[in-house]
């Protein structure tokens, strides 16, 4: 018997070092729903911390692990786990090299790109048919190893923007408890 809630994780890297960097994405947006959901970042035990509570009228539990990007999958699994949620109910916000800036992308399922957060979560849930909310960083410039340019901060052109793309990826997110994904990919996939 699964929970009938929705777990939504935002990926990214603990602590201040990592606070502002591109790899964070998800946690600024996970940092955007905890605000609109009107509550608190709160250590669990499974390495996440956690905000219960209701989003776009759904009971959601929004979850940020508190292990590094590319062991994220251990405490995904914990976290659903304990509230019972199904790989189905599951959504991972996360930044996107493979879209420009600002581009966002739903999906559900499909590959990891390289992106070491989510073959940890696939690898963890044995699955790949969770829902994803891709938020586009871009590419890095020249030869720069995007390994290195994903730790960096956004550039001060970015910062610019970030605020408002955030608030456009929360909005992607309600829209797919709301609505369902395909109607929430004809509004918001760029």
């Amino acid at each position: 018997m699964t929970d009938e809630r929705f777990l939504i994780v935002g990926l990214g890297n603990p602590g201040p070092r990592y606070a502002g960097t591109r790899h964070n994405a998800g946690f600024l947006v996970a940092d955007e729903l905890a605000a609109r959901m009107g509550g608190s970042f709160k250590a669990h035990r499974s390495r996440t911390d956690v905000v219960e509570g209701r989003l776009a009228g759904q009971p959601v539990v929004l979850a940020k692990p508190k292990s590094y990007m590319n062991e994220s999958g251990g405490p995904i699994v914990g976290i659903s786990r304990f509230h019972k949620v199904g790989v189905e109910r599951i959504i991972v916000v996360h930044d996107e090299l493979d879209l420009p800036f600002g581009g966002l992308r739903l999906k559900r399922g499909g590959g990891e790109g390289g992106h070491n957060g989510l073959k940890s979560t696939s690898a963890a849930l044995g699955s790949k048919d969770y829902l994803r909310v891709r938020f586009g960083i871009g590419r890095p410039p020249g030869r720069q190893d995007p390994a290195d340019y994903v730790l960096r901060e956004f550039a001060a052109a970015e910062r610019k923007e970030l605020a408002f793309l955030i608030d456009r990826a929360a909005d992607a997110v309600e829209a797919l408890l709301v609505k369902g994904l395909e109607a929430a990919q004809n509004e918001f996939n760029s």
